[in-house]
């Protein structure tokens, strides 16, 4: 019986804490150093002053941030071009393309429905004021320009 007893003990496995923090949410003193290291190792080289001019001048040619706010509105800057009412940036030429700014309008009545019910109340704001806006000059337009 004594022989099975201490075979029992020597399959028997050995529980071990391994969470870093403790309950206090401290990081253990044996994980220090580990985390430390980690860290250090994860983080990449400070970019030199030739990199960070160029990252600058980059960021600076992308234009604003883009959030919720500026991917609506640059939709909506494409719709009113298709309509005609601000020239194409890249030809500088105003031109009417119902069909493209009708499109345009869809998608963004589209991501309105998406969003339901996610969005901040100034996103929402937004969104409701610009498809209003683009749906009304949609209809004024083809009204006057039905061959479009």
């Amino acid at each position: 019986m004594a022989e099975r007893e201490e075979e029992e003990k020597s399959r028997g496995f050995k529980v071990e804490d391994r969470r870093r923090f403790s309950a206090e949410g401290e990081l253990k003193p044996e994980h220090q150093g580990a985390e430390t290291a980690r860290t250090e190792a994860a983080a990449p080289p400070p970019p030199s002053q030739e990199q960070a001019h160029h990252a600058q001048a980059r960021r600076g040619a992308e234009g604003p941030e883009i959030n919720f706010a500026t991917f609506v509105v640059s939709l909506s800057t494409q719709a009113l071009m298709h309509l005609g009412e601000i020239p194409d940036p890249m030809t500088r030429q105003v031109q009417r393309d119902l069909p493209a700014a009708q499109h345009m309008i869809d998608i963004l009545g589209m991501l309105q429905d998406k969003t339901r019910g996610n969005l901040d109340h100034d996103e929402e704001g937004l969104l409701r004021s610009i498809l209003f806006d683009l749906r009304m000059k949609y209809v004024e337009t083809a009204r006057h320009h039905p061959g479009s």
